[in-house]
């Protein structure tokens, strides 16, 4: 099957070239492919006609959007719109990765794939802009929103509070912000399995269970037998451009009614990162 990956050279790109590895990949990143300009992205995919897009690439620097929305709509939006009309034009399927943060963080209880959505942030909405992109441009698409991502490659929470944790110093984090950690690995092995099953719609794609960045800190500390003075603190004692969803917990509601199995504790996966 002939695939195309945007985003390859990222967290979740580079772990999808492994979950793909038994198809002909075309993995494009923005040196070989800039998503922003129409013509090339139609000429590229016209040229290798895919049967499925994993679209992975995004602006994702949440408090950088607040700082240059137009970036992060001409990258999440107009981006995913290109490549949305270059999918149809050659009945290729879709899969576009999207994010816990077009939620506001308002519910008590896990969001599911059929609530309603109201992002707080521009990077949140860049990200919901892109969603309706796919839903009302392309034929067949799949959209897998997921959250707290770390991977092997790029910059990740875990990799900083490893960093931090050994420069021996206090390490302040957030404990009244909740999600569900994830694992740029499952979420490749998930989206690989999703993506080939020709089952088309809107999926919750993060590991199971829930903490704080503090809970999620503390977990990695923990697992690494560092010894850290990690200290609690709140939301309004930093200072930060945009604005975050206090509670954004998914529940893998469409995973569970289609029959697939979901994925496995975030405690779990963190521990297979960390070698432990």
């Amino acid at each position: 099957m002939k695939l195309i990956v945007t985003g390859a050279d990222g967290q979740l790109g580079s772990e999808l070239q492994k979950t793909l590895d038994k198809h002909d990949v075309y993995p494009v990143d923005i040196e070989e492919l800039d998503i922003t300009d129409f013509e090339e992205v139609k000429l590229q995919v016209a040229d290798f006609r895919p049967e499925i897009i994993f679209h992975a690439a995004a602006f994702t620097d949440v408090d950088g959007a607040e700082l240059n929305p137009d970036m992060a709509y001409k990258v999440n939006a107009i981006g995913t719109q290109n490549l949305a009309v270059a999918a149809r034009a050659v009945g290729a399927a879709i899969l576009y990765i999207s994010t816990d943060f077009v939620f506001d963080g308002s519910k008590a209880t896990p969001y599911n794939e059929f609530d309603s959505v109201n992002p707080l942030s521009v990077y949140g909405r860049s990200k919901l802009a892109g969603e309706r992109f796919i839903q009302t441009l392309t034929n067949y698409f799949y959209i897998c929103r997921t959250a707290w991502l770390y991977g092997e490659g790029g910059h990740n929470f875990v990799k900083t509070m490893l960093k931090l944790g050994a420069e021996g110093q206090p390490v302040r984090v957030v404990d009244d912000q909740i999600g569900s950690p994830t694992s740029a690995a499952d979420l490749a092995a998930i989206v690989t399995e999703v993506g080939l099953s020709g089952r088309f719609g809107v999926y919750h794609t993060t590991n199971a269970g829930e903490t704080s960045w503090h809970g999620f800190a503390k977990k990695i500390f923990e697992l690494s037998d560092m010894t850290v003075d990690l200290q609690p603190i709140k939301t309004d004692q930093m200072e930060r451009p945009a604005t975050r969803p206090p509670f954004s917990v998914m529940r893998s509601l469409a995973l569970e009614l289609q029959g697939l199995k979901g994925m496995r504790s975030w405690e779990e996966a963190l521990a297979d990162y960390l070698g432990v």
